[in-house]
């Protein structure tokens, strides 16, 4: 291969990723209209915005799933886990603007740091396996 069929093939890739990217954008936007709708549901009934029990079932799913796909689940995990907090984070802001108990008065700011234990991306793995069983 020449240098210059290596660089036209590199930009084909590129743009196969660039439309991979563009997709995954449109599905979290999908994602998040549902979860807005979750989260006025739960404001609306004065549920708690986070749910700790379904988020380790699905943490547990798609670690599976990212394992069947060769992905790392360490990655899978880490992806969950932004994704909820910043889900979790909407859903108090929504508790808060209906004046859903306990979250009156709490700002945005505060209230994204306490709203559950998943981390951002950067840092939802723990440090250790132990600590990860008990999540």
């Amino acid at each position: 291969m020449t240098e210059d069929e290596a660089i036209a093939t590199l930009h084909s890739i590129r743009r196969s990723i660039d439309n991979i990217d563009a997709a995954l954008v449109h599905l979290l936007a999908e994602r998040f209209k549902f979860t807005q709708q979750v989260g006025a549901l739960k404001a609306e009934h004065g549920l708690p915005p986070a749910d700790p029990a379904r988020e380790r079932e699905q943490i547990q799913r798609l670690r599976t799933l990212a394992e069947e796909s060769h992905l790392d689940p360490e990655f899978a995990e880490k992806w969950f886990n932004f994704v909820v907090a910043e889900v979790i984070h909407h859903h108090i802001e929504a508790a808060g603007q209906r004046g859903g108990p306990g979250e009156q008065g709490q700002g945005a700011s505060s209230s994204r740091s306490a709203s559950n234990d998943s981390g951002a991306l950067g840092s939802a793995a723990p440090a250790d396996s132990s600590a990860r069983a008990t999540r």
